[in-house]
């Protein structure tokens, strides 16, 4: 059987919205202000690039576990870059892995590679509308 996920989504504001798992996680999730936001959330396209990010970073977390490395703390920077008309989708995105602590970098490398090239759900999901890199960094 298929996994299944749910989300509700309620307006509080203008353009401010509560999105809550079947869990009863949340997260909060606003508009741009010339619409009535009121900057208290990630906008939803950030809210996408964080979804890309983490998805990624549980990945490279689990795979640098299996490789018996140490990884102490996992920075992830990614900037996106979308189309000047509407929709205004992401055409490019750039993701920066940091790695912290007594780890090997070909390992971190080799384990962002395998999140982006195999594992990582949003990144699949994104191929081959966007162009997307990836790269690890020692912290």
């Amino acid at each position: 059987m298929a996994a299944s996920m749910q989300i509700k989504l309620v307006q509080t504001g203008p353009v401010k919205f509560v999105a809550t798992n079947a869990a009863g996680a949340s997260t909060v999730i606003d508009g741009p202000p010339d619409m009535g936001g009121e900057n208290v959330g990630l906008r939803p396209m950030e809210t996408f690039l964080s979804a890309l990010a983490s998805c990624s970073a549980v990945d490279v977390i689990h795979i640098m576990k299996k490789q018996r490395q140490n990884l102490e703390r996992l920075e992830v920077d990614v900037q996106g870059e979308r189309a000047d008309t509407i929709p205004a989708v992401f055409t490019r995105i750039q993701l920066r892995f940091k790695g912290h602590g007594p780890i090997d970098l070909l390992k971190l490398q080799k384990a962002v590679e395998l999140s982006m090239e195999k594992y990582c759900s949003v990144s699949k999901m994104l191929q081959p509308t966007v162009s997307i890199t990836a790269e690890a960094v020692l912290g």
